[in-house]
């Protein structure tokens, strides 16, 4: 996958908040509100002070600003609430959407293509890099708006109350924006490299893990403890540097905002004991002064607010980047928009239409393939190592997409519905041989189990459990022999009464007497009228198969 550019990112963040945009800004609006309550706030405040100060007015003639004080406090929480609710349904609007595209893009590119690439990758970028994404939807842009809409209403209250401290504010507030800008050229790199670090992370660690008994076999742990120590700590790293900008900023913000207050704190005070006596600097109350002086921090709240939220686009662009590569268009493997072939018929059982499948590096798959295959058939695909097999069957079961042509199972697109897949590697979880029975079909009886088992010739062997059925499993079948993990799932191929049965080298690795266990088992299952497609090289298989179809260099021979 290319990595697009800090602008591309940009652009695509910017268009995936389309959906959002009107949570965005009611999240604005809502915070504008609150502003505004904050202004009639401060302003209560300081008439308090300024009569009970200088004109020393009594509580009662007090109380009713009070009152109004309270008000606006009570205003100005409730839209701040009202401002995070809606930002949060802002990212939860692109979030839920990202990983709706997620989902179909992983369905296009198919098993097949998925399995080359680290599932500690892909469960960091549906994960980690999504969630990366939500400051930014929910503070980010709403505190783009408020960083502008918040400010002038504040200036235009100091205006109306003295030109000259608007004039102190309106002079320092670019340069905070600025010294961001300059900082945070550096913190998107850097976050894009966080991102990335993170990904290759996961995937190192998940990779390790599950070789785990590989590695203890080869006295390997050592070295492979040493590769994850040394990936973590290159995580710490750029974590740390990461930090170090973000501190940065802070302090540079921090330090602009402190002296524009300062200046005004002191003009305030040298103007109220007269040492002033420009502009409108005799005009100057305490109600006044305490007043603009107040509102000098908020003036700058919202631009504190945007730059800890910057952080958070640039977290979010170097997300946005490993995410457009994900999703980008115009690959290679792009299934055609228009299927090649006649209307599919939902008697067949498999229909394939001029296929053809090329791969990311060029290679051709498979080339102009058209067949057909009737239910109830058993077909056997033969040809050598690479040319085509897999690939076909993969196609069949939906796992890969088509660079052209058209594929269907029984008048639908491959995977519309169950179909069972026995592999070389069948999947066995941790859990019981009950349990793994059970995920073809949750509702089964014991006794459907073990029939099920005595299909394939294993009901004795759990019989003589202690526990039968109960007996516990380790993941990937750890503890069972090749041939009884390959029975056990197809096991569930009885249970589960599928249409159609894709099989790829069922019996490859096996001895001899699991082989033929494997091979009798498959015979019961046609005859119960599944359709069967094996990739095998078997010759058992060439007398029982009701067709044998040749592949050569992704091209069909014969069949």
């Amino acid at each position: 996958m290319s990595q697009p550019s800090g602008r591309e990112a940009a652009r695509w963040l910017k268009e995936r908040q389309r959906p959002a945009l009107p949570h965005i800004r009611r999240a604005a609006l809502a915070g504008s509100l609150a502003a505004l309550a904050t202004i009639g706030q401060l302003a209560g405040i300081a008439w308090i002070a300024h009569a009970a100060l200088v004109e020393s007015s009594g509580a009662t003639n007090l109380l009713w600003v009070a009152l109004l004080v309270v008000v606006a406090i009570g205003v100005r929480a409730t839209a701040i609430a009202g401002q995070n609710r809606f930002a949060a349904q802002a990212s939860d609007e692109v979030r839920a959407r990202l990983r709706e595209d997620l989902l179909e893009r992983f369905g296009r590119l198919g098993s097949a293509r998925l399995a080359r690439q680290s599932s500690g990758t892909l469960a960091s970028e549906w994960i980690d890099q999504v969630e990366a994404l939500h400051g930014y939807y929910a503070h980010y842009l709403p505190q783009m708006i408020l960083c502008v809409s918040v400010p002038v209403m504040i200036l235009a209250t100091v205006l109306w109350l003295d030109w000259l401290a608007a004039l102190f504010l309106l002079l320092s507030a670019p340069l905070i924006p600025l010294f961001m800008a300059l900082v945070g050229m550096g913190a998107e790199k850097l976050n894009q490299q966080h991102m990335e670090t993170l990904g290759r992370l996961s995937g190192h660690f998940l990779d390790r893990l599950r070789g785990l008994t590989t590695l203890q076999l080869f006295q390997y742990t050592a070295p492979a403890t040493a590769d994850i120590a040394a990936a973590t700590d290159d995580y710490r790293r750029i974590n740390l540097k990461t930090l170090r900008v973000a501190f940065l900023s802070s302090a540079v913000l921090e330090f602009f905002a402190s002296v524009a207050i300062a200046v005004i704190a002191i003009y305030i005070g040298f103007g109220l004991l007269g040492y002033i006596q420009y502009g409108p600097s005799p005009q100057l109350t305490l109600f006044s002064g305490l007043f603009v002086l107040l509102l000098a921090p908020e003036f700058f709240q919202p631009l504190r607010q945007l730059a800890q939220h910057y952080h958070d686009r640039a977290t979010a662009l170097g997300a946005a980047a490993q995410l457009r590569a994900r999703l980008g268009d115009g690959e290679p493997y792009e299934s055609a928009d228009k299927p090649v072939g006649d209307a599919a018929s939902p008697d067949e059982a498999v229909r394939i239409d001029h296929l053809t499948v090329t791969f990311d590096d060029g290679r051709t798959g498979l080339a102009d393939v058209s067949l057909s295959i009737q239910p109830g058939e058993l077909v056997l695909l033969e040809g050598a190592s690479g040319s085509g097999k897999s690939t076909l069957l993969n196609i069949m079961a939906g796992f890969l997409a088509p660079s052209a042509g058209a594929v269907h199972t029984f008048g639908r697109s491959p995977g519309s519905e169950p179909f069972g897949w026995l592999g070389q590697t069948p999947f066995i979880r941790q859990d019981t041989w009950a349990g793994n029975l059970r995920l073809v079909a949750p509702d089964a009886a014991d006794e459907q189990l073990l029939s099920a088992l005595a299909q394939v010739g294993l009901k004795s062997l759990v019989s003589e459990r202690p526990d039968g059925l109960d007996t516990r499993i380790q993941e990937g079948g750890a503890g069972l022999s090749g041939g009884q993990a390959r029975r056990l799932a197809l096991a569930r191929l009885f249970l589960a009464d599928y249409r159609l049965v894709l099989m790829d080298e069922p019996t490859a690795g096996l001895d001899a007497q699991s082989e033929q266990q494997v091979i009798d088992a498959i015979a019961t299952l046609r005859q119960r009228g599944t359709t069967v497609v094996i990739a095998s090289h078997h010759p058992a298989f060439r007398d029982t198969a009701d067709r044998r179809l040749s592949l050569s260099d992704g091209r069909l021979l014969h069949g």
